[in-house]
């Protein structure tokens, strides 16, 4: 492709015209369609509708285990091996702790994940109260992760003043009874349907290296797009010995990064997040990743750890990114110094054993639900 190619899926897009399979297909896997060219349309989209801003999500795992699903890549599923630190509903005074720390550090949503099926009625009353009280004292957004739903439990937790459902998609339809089995692609969907009925905006994402194709990976981003998804998530897998699924990553920096140009290209105004896996993954060529996507998360991720959020916080700064937060990237940095917290950066990139992919225990999988 030569400059004025880029130029024109540039202007397709913004003029949101859908691109065609092929077009996806050669976007994921041609040699003609090179790196940094693509990078910089997908930047010129993403400026367009959030400028130089980078969204901070940070997580807070509410429950970690005691999971009766058998989804294949999660260290919470029941049929893992892996040994977490399972334990249930952390109090009230915790979760609100951790929403105030999350607005300290700079996080635009914060976000609860809890680990099971779906909610029972009673989980989501108590769900809503805890939303407003986070709502009612801190200028944070929030956004719940809890499994399967029905529209009464979404219209309650939107009553609560909940900004955003989680529930991701993870692979494609055809692809889906391969990595899950207690349930299924239509029960997902549901949910999210549920929630756009409720007024609540979606977010939903996939995990990219569960031993799907080019195609699964299109046609996820297609769904997104269809179902108006607010805000993607996408996950690149952390391969771990213990975990159901037996798929060994061969993703390269290069392809993670045409993967989230795609979804930039095909859902154009919504918040798109390089989530679990982009350390290990993108390697030296994680800070390209913020070039399509406008949103990361802080803290790391469910069962698994992050970068240092010094290195992190610095890599958006030294890009000449800025955050989504009344608080900037130095004001951060100049608290976490004096709470004594910075780490020194040969020590902050905690996810060694993710250097080369290899499966161990001590970093289950944290894609979640």
């Amino acid at each position: 492709m030569d400059r004025s190619s880029y130029c024109d899926l540039v202007k397709r897009v913004l003029a949101n015209e859908t691109l065609n399979i092929q077009e996806c297909t050669r976007i994921l896997s041609s040699p003609e369609i090179e790196l940094l060219p693509l990078l910089d349309a997908a930047f010129e989209v993403r400026k367009t509708y959030t400028g130089k801003v980078v969204s901070i999500h940070i997580l807070n795992n509410a429950q970690n285990g005691f999971c009766p699903e058998d989804c294949h890549y999660c260290a919470q599923a029941k049929t893992s091996q892996v040994d977490i630190d399972e334990y249930p509903l952390k109090s009230n005074q915790e979760i609100l702790q951790e929403a105030k720390s999350a607005y300290e550090r700079g996080a635009f949503r914060y976000c609860m994940v809890f680990a099971g099926r779906g909610p029972s009625g009673r989980r989501i009353e108590h769900l809503s109260r805890l939303i407003r009280e986070i709502k009612s004292t801190y200028p944070i957004e929030v956004c719940v992760s809890a499994g399967i739903m029905d529209e009464s439990a979404t219209q309650q937790l939107k009553a609560a003043g909940l900004d955003r459902l989680n529930h991701n998609l993870n692979t494609s339809q055809r692809h889906y009874p391969e990595i899950c089995t207690t349930h299924t692609f239509e029960d997902r969907l549901r949910t999210l349907q549920a929630a756009r009925q409720a007024g609540l905006q979606i977010c939903s994402g996939m995990i990219v290296g569960l031993g799907e194709t080019i195609d699964d990976i299109i046609e996820v981003a297609y769904r997104l797009r269809q179902i108006q998804a607010r805000s993607i998530p996408v996950n690149f897998l952390i391969p771990i010995g213990g975990n159901q699924l037996k798929v060994i990553s061969e993703l390269t920096p290069e392809f993670c990064l045409r993967v989230l140009c795609l979804f930039r290209f095909l859902n154009p105004d919504s918040e798109l997040r390089v989530a679990a896996g982009r350390e290990g993954h993108l390697r030296s060529m994680e800070v390209m990743s913020l070039y399509p996507a406008n949103s990361l998360f802080l803290d790391g991720y469910l069962n698994v750890k992050g970068s240092h959020r010094a290195r992190t916080l610095r890599m958006i700064k030294d890009a000449g990114f800025e955050i989504n937060s009344e608080f900037s990237v130095d004001q951060i940095l100049a608290n976490e110094e004096v709470q004594g917290t910075i780490q020194d950066d040969r020590e902050s990139f905690v996810m060694k054993d993710l250097a080369d992919l290899r499966p161990h225990k001590d970093h289950p999988s944290g894609q979640g639900t």
